[in-house]
């Protein structure tokens, strides 16, 4: 070995290995966003579901959408809020918040929709 390389591995291996952390924690942050973003878009599924529903309400897209969130988004999904509308034709479920931060400042907005025709019941035809 040549006496000018002594410690040349170590310095490498210090510029590196912060690089190589910062490279993970970049892979889980969109990995963790990506999680709360899924569990945003079932959440307003389920919603919309019973927000469409024949006998439906915004309150019921409501309350099924944030008992979803409650079940499954303790961990990636953070300040969830749910917003439902309901007019005579369609509904609505919104669901946004904040997926939960692996890389230190870094804070990526999660949001979900889900959209449909409301339910509505039809007289048989040729009968009467």
């Amino acid at each position: 070995m040549l006496r000018g390389e002594r410690g040349a591995v170590s310095a490498e291996l210090v510029i590196i290995t912060p690089l190589i952390l910062v490279m993970l924690l970049v892979i889980v942050q969109f990995a963790l966003w990506s999680h709360a973003t899924h569990i945003a878009q079932a959440a307003a599924s389920q919603g919309l579901a019973a927000a469409r529903a024949h006998h439906g309400s915004s309150a019921a897209g409501a309350a099924r959408a944030r008992h979803l969130l409650d079940q499954l988004a303790h961990g990636p999904l953070i300040a969830a809020r749910v917003a439902v509308e309901r007019t005579a034709t369609t509904a609505t479920v919104r669901i946004t918040g904040t997926a939960t931060s692996a890389v230190p400042f870094l804070t990526l907005p999660v949001h979900a929709e889900a959209a449909g025709p409301v339910e509505r019941l039809a007289p048989l035809a040729g009968r009467g």
